[in-house]
C-alpha cells in the first residue's frame, strides 16, 4: 500500500493538544481521490475524532494547481471493463468505490470536530464532496468549482442533489445542467464558502491556528478559538468579481421551466455573448442528454430530503450510471482515448425515453440491505 497518497500529521499546538493535517498527496493526478486514499482519510479521521489529543482537523492538496479534481474516474472505468472480461458482476467495483466515497462525505458533513478544507485551486466532484462537509470551507482568489459531470456521462453527486437545492432558487440547477465553473466570490454568494484567504496567507494561517491553547487529553470547544483566529485572516473585499449574481435573474429565467427538455432548450438557445454564459452552454450542447434528465430529477427528488437519504440515493444512480449509462464512454472520451467525441446513447435530451431513465434509479442489489443504509 502506498501510505503516501494521503499524507497525515499531527501538528503541536499551544496548550499541548494538536491539530490534525491531512494532505492529498497526488498532485499528478491533481489529488483525483482513489479508492484507497479515499479508505485512508476516512480511517484517520474516525481515529481523530475519538483523540482527546485532537482538537481541530485541516484538509489540503499537495501542490499549487488543485485541492482535488474529483474522484478516480478512469480507474472505474478500467475495473468495469475488468468485470465484464472476468465474468464479475458489473458494478461491484463501482459499489465499492461511492459507497466509500460517500461514506466518507458524510463523516465530513457530521464531524463533531471543527474541520477546515483549504479548498485552493482546482476542486471540482469528488473535491467538492470534500469541500462541502468542512466546517469551515476556506478559499483563494486560485479557487475554481464545478461540477462538470455532464462531460462524462454522470451527473452532480458526493450530495450535490442535496446541496445544490440550498443555493438561491434555479442557481444549482443551472450550474448542475451545465457543469458551470464558479470562483472565490461565487462560492462564497451561494454558500458553498464560508471565508476569502488569500493563498499567500495560507501557512500563516496554519501557524495560527497551532498557536492555539489546545489542552491536551481533554477536548475543548475548539470552535470559538478557530473562529477567532479565521476572522483575522480573511479578506472577503479581496476576492474576484462576480459571475453568477450578475446574471441571477436570467439563469432563473432560463431553468424555470416545467420540464428538463425546455429548461435545456432555453440554455441552448441563449444567445448571450458573455464568456462565462457561453461557456456553459457549449458545454451543456455537448454533453450527456441522460446526465441533463439525472440533475432534473435528482434536484426534485431531494428538495426535502436528509443528507443520509441523498447520499443512499445517489449511491444506486451512480452504480447505474457505470452499468447503464453512458459513463465509461464519457470517460473514454475526455481522459482515455481523449478524442472529446463521445457517442452517447441518446441523440439528444428529448430523445431519452422514460424507462432509460427509469431503469437509473433500481438498486442493483435488489430488496437487499444496502451499503449506506446505516448512516
Amino acid at each position: 500500500m502506498h501510505q503516501d497518497l494521503v499524507r497525515f500529521q499531527r501538528r503541536p499546538a499551544a496548550g499541548g493538544g494538536c491539530v490534525g493535517i491531512a494532505t492529498l498527496n497526488a498532485p499528478k493526478a491533481l489529488n483525483a481521490l482513489s479508492l484507497e486514499m479515499i479508505e485512508q482519510l476516512d480511517e484517520r479521521l474516525e481515529e481523530w475524532a475519538q483523540d482527546p489529543d485532537v482538537h481541530a482537523v485541516w484538509l489540503q492538496g499537495e501542490g499549487d494547481k488543485a485541492f482535488c479534481a474529483g474522484g478516480d474516474v478512469v480507474a472505474l472505468v478500467r475495473e468495469l471493463q475488468r468485470e465484464k472480461t472476468q465474468r464479475v458482476q458489473p458494478g461491484t467495483y463501482a459499489t465499492q468505490y461511492f459507497a466509500a466515497e460517500y461514506r466518507l462525505d458524510y463523516r465530513l458533513h457530521t464531524y463533531p470536530k471543527p474541520l477546515l478544507v483549504w479548498a485552493d485551486g482546482i476542486v471540482m466532484g469528488g473535491g467538492l464532496g470534500l469541500t462541502a462537509g468542512g466546517r469551515h470551507r476556506l478559499v483563494t482568489e486560485t479557487t475554481r468549482i464545478a461540477m462538470p459531470e455532464v462531460t462524462i456521462g454522470l451527473y452532480p453527486d458526493i450530495g450535490a442533489s442535496w446541496f445544490l437545492n440550498k443555493m438561491p432558487p434555479g442557481v444549482g440547477l443551472y450550474l448542475g445542467l451545465t457543469g458551470a465553473s464558479i470562483n472565490a466570490r461565487d462560492a462564497l454568494d451561494l454558500g458553498m464558502a464560508d471565508r476569502f484567504v488569500p493563498r499567500e496567507r495560507g501557512d500563516e494561517l496554519l501557524d495560527a491556528l497551532c498557536d492555539c491553547h489546545f489542552a491536551a487529553g481533554h477536548v475543548v470547544d475548539a470552535e470559538a478559538l478557530v473562529c477567532e483566529v479565521l476572522a483575522r485572516f480573511e479578506s472577503p473585499e479581496q476576492a474576484p468579481a462576480a459571475q453568477v449574481w450578475p446574471h441571477l435573474d436570467h439563469l432563473r429565467s432560463l431553468v424555470g421551466k416545467g420540464r428538463v427538455e425546455d429548461a435545456v432548450a432555453a440554455i441552448t438557445a441563449d444567445h448571450s455573448d458573455d464568456a462565462w454564459l457561453a461557456a456553459n452552454r457549449k458545454r451543456l450542447t455537448q454533453g450527456c442528454p441522460l446526465t441533463a434528465h439525472l440533475a432534473w430529477h435528482m434536484l426534485k427528488r431531494h428538495r426535502h430530503s436528509s443528507l443520509a437519504d441523498t447520499f443512499r440515493d445517489e449511491l444506486v444512480v451512480s452504480v447505474q450510471c457505470n452499468v447503464l449509462g453512458d459513463f465509461a464512454e464519457g470517460v473514454r472520451a475526455l481522459l482515455i482515448d481523449k478524442d472529446k467525441s463521445p457517442q452517447w446513447r441518446h441523440r439528444d435530451v428529448s430523445s431519452v425515453p422514460a424507462a432509460d431513465l427509469g431503469a437509473m434509479f433500481g438498486a442493483p442489489w435488489g430488496k437487499a440491505p444496502g451499503p449506506l443504509d446505516d448512516l
